[in-house]
């Protein structure tokens, strides 16, 4: 059957797809900047970013250039051959950053992939052989394979697929006397989000990450930040790290690495990098050179103090209009988290009917997520213009007065 013959309408999901996801109803076809039209050529406002991804919005000239321009040069070479683009983006991540070597892959589950088994290879190979044991949190999310969704502290997303890796201790997220209690000579890493995404968009206190710090130069652990959610300027820094001075001693990201184009990388330094040698770890696709050209192409623009900047202004613009919109329908017991990613937390009355509030978002024309059991989850682009947020919110608020019978 030809494409054409084939009547894509969001029925047919439910015939062709792994019934593992729950997509909206409509289908998006088409975007520009923060707003997306859909089959029937209803306008939204995009408040969710593709889950904090299209960090300079849908379809940014500059990024469809660059994809233009390198599609017409070297798609795939494999890392077999290295290239252009991801030696430049490399350099422009060490640059910028704490790190001195780069790893490119393709999401950031292989990315932290990647982080928790160099922590491993590291410790062994140059600690001791049983310095093994990861320390991670209740309510983290660090991806979808299995040593990732292991170490990311949710049971739901990791039983049911028999025996997990070993030596993976959870504790509280922001209790540093629970990570003492579990910390010893055999921990080879602590793994932390500075802001839990999947996990309600609650952000790390310093004094918790600080801790982190000191207790993983006392055991010879290293510290990896999961920067997937918080990179590329989502916080109003380029790493959320950055805006303090504690260092990570592995970082990844991914998600608006590409603005949109499927990239992630694992930063380290040069000590730890060493460790490794041709063949301890690899992937086909990772650092290929259409993901690299849009990922450079999207960090010269988003490492830019104007953008950045602009970042914490479009935060408390959107703050305003929920804290707004709370005092008139009293929906929300707290709104949190930093830069662009805002968690607004439902009240316990209206906690079980999180799915009702995005479902009603998109009938008023915004996109909408949610982070956890109860939070919504604001993460649009980062040059998203203080009209559209007002048009957003207007249509959210006539969208909430509906949900609470108002």
């Amino acid at each position: 059957m030809s494409t054409t013959e084939t009547n894509v309408t969001r029925e047919l999901f439910d015939k062709v797809i792994l019934p593992i996801y729950a997509p909206a109803q409509f289908v998006p076809v088409r975007g520009k900047g923060s707003r997306v039209w859909d089959q029937e050529g209803k306008e939204y406002i995009d408040f969710a970013g593709g889950i904090a991804v299209t960090a300079l919005g849908h379809c940014h000239p500059v990024l469809v250039e660059t994809l233009h321009k390198q599609s017409e040069k070297l798609w795939h070479v494999s890392n077999i051959f290295t290239n252009e683009p991801a030696l430049r983006l490399a350099k422009k991540l060490t640059e910028a950053t704490f790190a001195d070597r780069v790893f490119f892959a393709n999401s950031g589950a292989e990315a932290n992939e990647a982080a928790f088994k160099l922590a491993r290879y590291y410790a062994t190979n140059t600690i001791s052989p049983y310095k093994t044991k990861i320390i991670a949190f209740h309510h983290a999310f660090h991806g979808r394979t299995f040593f990732t969704v292991t170490v990311g502290g949710q049971p739901k997303y990791s039983d049911g697929f028999g025996p997990k890796p070993a030596d993976i201790i959870h504790v509280p997220f922001n209790d540093l006397d629970a990570v003492k209690a579990v910390i010893d000579d055999h921990t080879c890493a602590i793994v932390v989000e500075p802001i839990q995404g999947e996990g309600g968009v609650m952000p790390a206190t310093e004094a918790f990450l600080r801790g982190l710090r000191e207790l993983c130069d006392e055991y010879q652990a290293l510290l990896v930040y999961d920067e997937v959610q918080t990179g590329m300027g989502r916080t109003g820094k380029l790493f959320a790290y950055q805006h303090l001075d504690i260092v990570p001693d592995i970082l990844t990201t991914a998600k608006a690495l590409g603005g949109g184009f499927p990239i992630s990388a694992m930063l380290t330094t040069e000590t730890i990098a060493k460790a490794m040698k041709p063949g301890t770890h690899g992937t086909t696709y990772g650092g290929n050179p259409l993901a690299c050209s849009v990922a450079e192409a999207a960090i010269d623009i988003i490492n830019n103090d104007q953008l950045l900047q602009g970042v914490e202004q479009r935060h408390q613009w959107i703050v305003q209009k929920l804290e707004a919109l709370n005092a008139r329908h009293h929906i929300f017991t707290c709104i949190r988290g930093k830069g662009l990613l805002i968690g607004a937390q439902l009240a316990p009355e209206y906690s079980h009917r999180i799915r009702e509030f995005i479902q009603v978002a998109a009938e008023h024309g915004v996109m909408l997520l949610s982070a956890g059991v109860d939070v919504l989850r604001f993460a649009p682009s980062l040059l998203i213009s203080q009209d559209d947020i007002e048009q957003g919110m207007d249509n959210l608020q006539q969208a909430f007065a509906q949900v609470v019978g108002e």
